[in-house]
């Protein structure tokens, strides 16, 4: 059984693969196709953590490719009163053709994985993002050509989207420069496991100038995740990771910048550069779209 849990397990040709079928995909989204691959299949979607777009990328792509998509909350399912994941997981196993999660805990997404016997995608967690990254890097793959050759520039909080572009960089070989403060660095484990898989490619600095000159790609993420307080301590070890027209002016007048989104304006980006002629956020978003819809037919046609 292939799971989405993380990019990780995933060969750099089948990443690539997967963003090659979300291009191709979003280049006939509007020509009115009758065929439906996935006609009669069904995507149970388990929200421990609210989204806009996870939600509605999934719901979506699973509508546009002739599925089901059923939203469910933890307050709505026997989980939510004390029922074993591994237990649910095989309820949802025997009802749905895969199942989405968007959840706090990575270990909860892998135990479920453990006992389904569907596909199981994660739609985030504390610890990675892996579908956010691959539409990043479909982004990538419009605007620059290529995933393999960029110079992509973290800037911000070591969190799941850190984890998740290591994970990417690992795989596809491209230099990956994280500019985080001391005391929020990336996972530990991932860093050390891409660090040994691409010695020189993917480093740590605690300067955002460093990290950002000459890259092709500066992103960045919200500093207070989901769940977190805005404590001042945080802000204050953040306050100079601001993503500004300084910071993409030594990217270069071709670089582009790119949020998973929400972001916060004033915050780790400025509202010049949101909007300014270097973002592609919006394009990014709606990525997320054709990522799924290819994410789906590579698990569940498959399955």
């Amino acid at each position: 059984m292939q799971h989405l849990l993380s990019l990780y397990p995933f060969s750099a040709a089948r990443i690539e693969r997967l963003i090659r079928k979300g291009i191709e995909l979003k280049a006939g989204s509007g020509k009115g196709r009758a065929r439906k691959p996935l006609a009669g299949k069904s995507l149970a979607m388990l929200f421990e953590k609210p989204s806009t777009r996870t939600r509605l990328s999934f719901e979506v792509a699973m509508t546009q490719l002739g599925g089901h998509a059923l939203f469910l909350a933890p307050e709505h399912l026997q989980i939510g009163r004390g029922e074993p994941v591994k237990d649910t997981a095989r309820i949802f196993s025997g009802y749905v053709d895969a199942v989405m999660i968007r959840t706090f805990s990575h270990e909860t997404l892998e135990e479920f994985a453990e006992y389904a016997s569907v596909p199981v995608i994660n739609g985030l967690s504390d610890l990675l993002h892996p579908c956010q990254v691959l539409a990043d890097l479909m982004t990538i793959k419009e605007c620059l050509g290529s995933v393999r050759k960029p110079v992509v520039a973290w800037i911000g909080d070591g969190n799941n989207m850190a984890n998740s572009w290591i994970n990417a960089a690992a795989k596809l070989g491209f230099e990956l420069r994280l500019a985080v403060p001391k005391g929020y660095d990336p996972d530990e484990a991932i860093l050390k496991r891409g660090q040994a898989d691409r010695p020189g490619r993917i480093t740590v600095v605690r300067d955002p100038l460093q990290a950002a000159k000459g890259a092709n790609v500066v992103t960045t993420d919200t500093w207070v995740s989901m769940g977190m307080k805005k404590d001042p301590k945080r802000l204050k070890a953040f306050a100079k990771y601001t993503v500004d027209e300084r910071l993409m002016k030594a990217a270069g007048p071709d670089a582009i910048f790119l949020h998973c989104l929400p972001a916060y304006r004033g915050m780790e980006v400025t509202e010049e550069v949101l909007e300014g002629p270097q973002s592609v956020v919006f394009q990014e978003a709606e990525n997320r779209l054709h990522i799924q819809k290819s994410i789906l037919l590579e698990l569940v046609s498959r399955s």
